[in-house]
């Protein structure tokens, strides 16, 4: 089978597509993986051929104004010969990325849509996407959050009029569905099902998976000598210019003398540098999650989907200081499936976090709720199983 995959360039994007192209490999396809150049080396270590993606902004600004679903249309364009060439049974393409789907659609080409996070499409009576609030547990609260039915409705359909003037313009039909860049036919979501909250009905063509792991090549760093349980503090490689996560959570857990604490500033060097660093903390500028996070206890992050899922996955506990977009529904679904703890960014302090911590470290039920999720995915195989919803797709 000859696949196309297309991914938007952002780590949190790029990854989980990698880790499919790397399952596909595995059960013999070709496949091709259409992305930011940056991650050319990656895909052609994993046995990917690798074509580069058209790099343009996602969300308009005063500098750069051009509409999201303009830079789509003339990537599309750029993207059409690329599928003529490749000749795939399939496409698959990130929800962001919308340009590699409508070329195939164009190409008649069978297409697929991979959600690297949570689900946002949501029911009437839950709050809105990314806003950080919990799935309402009564009737009332339900009709509450029903008054905004309305207000995200009108931005629904306003996206899918943008959209289908996009379809209109490359010379295909209207989908006349909200939601419409998402595949009718193959939804792979690419997180633990214990972080979806419960339908009252089933999504046509949508499975969740499981999380889609993989990240570059990176060797060990020193722990913090002692026996004492270990707390990552992973913060955003891009949220938080000022560092004041991992400002909180030095100064919070470093006087702490039943923890040993290893802290990452992730390539950005902090500007004014770090205070005084605790004895029981070690600081690092890089640090790989796959080889680390199964020894430690807690996480402390902002919440990315990416983070999050890694944690879980080795069984940690998580501490979630969101600092934008969707890292606010991840606190809110961590919280909700009771494997960690959210800070809401307005009281992030040296304080906060270590009763966070603290918190996270002394709760037996959410630390036993993280390692049922690491559990569940040492039985399950989420890119065996995506790969074969796409061979199924192609088929």
């Amino acid at each position: 089978m000859r696949v196309l995959l297309g991914a938007f360039g952002d780590p949190g994007h790029a990854f989980p597509m990698l880790a499919l192209g790397r399952a596909l490999r595995a059960r013999g396809h070709d496949v091709t993986l259409q992305t930011w150049e940056r991650w050319r080396e990656d895909a052609e270590r994993e046995g990917l051929a690798f074509s580069p993606a058209p790099e343009y902004h996602v969300f308009p600004t005063q500098e750069r104004p051009m509409k999201p679903l303009e830079a789509v249309v003339r990537a599309t364009g750029q993207t059409r010969p690329l599928v003529r060439e490749a000749a795939p049974d399939v496409v698959v393409a990130d929800i962001l990325t919308l340009a590699p789907a409508l070329a195939a659609e164009l190409e008649g080409v069978p297409v697929a849509t991979l959600v690297p996070h949570v689900d946002p499409r949501f029911e009437p009576g839950w709050p809105p996407y990314s806003i950080g609030a919990r799935l309402p547990r009564t009737a009332l609260a339900r009709a509450s959050w029903r008054v905004f039915d309305p207000l995200v409705g009108r931005g629904l359909e306003l996206g899918r009029r943008e959209l289908d003037e996009a379809r209109r313009r490359v010379r295909l039909a209207p989908s006349g569905r909200r939601f419409g860049g998402v595949s009718e036919r193959l939804v792979l979501v690419a997180t633990f099902p214990q972080l979806e909250y419960p339908r009252r009905s089933e999504l046509p063509g949508t499975h969740v998976v499981g999380p889609l792991l993989w990240e570059p090549e990176f060797g060990d760093v020193e722990l913090p000598p002692g026996e004492e349980p270990l707390v990552l503090v992973a913060p955003s490689t891009a949220q938080d210019a000022e560092h004041r996560l991992l400002r909180a959570a030095v100064e919070g857990l470093g006087s702490l003398e039943d923890v040993r604490v290893l802290a990452t500033w992730n390539r950005r060097v902090p500007d004014p540098p770090l205070g005084a660093v605790g004895a029981n903390t070690g600081l690092v500028e890089w640090v790989s999650y796959a080889r680390t996070m199964p020894r430690c206890d807690v996480v402390v992050c902002h919440g990315g989907h990416g983070t999050v899922v890694r944690a879980l996955a080795s069984g940690c506990a998580v501490v979630v200081a969101p600092a934008a977009g969707d890292q606010n529904e991840n606190a809110a679904r961590v919280d909700w499936a009771g494997v960690g703890v959210r800070v809401p960014r307005r009281l992030v302090s040296a304080s906060s976090v270590r009763l966070a911590v603290q918190r996270a470290l002394s709760d037996g039920a959410m630390r036993s709720h993280a390692r049922e999720l690491a559990e569940w995915l040492d039985a399950h195989d989420p890119g065996a199983r995506a790969a074969e919803l796409v061979e199924g797709l192609a088929q």
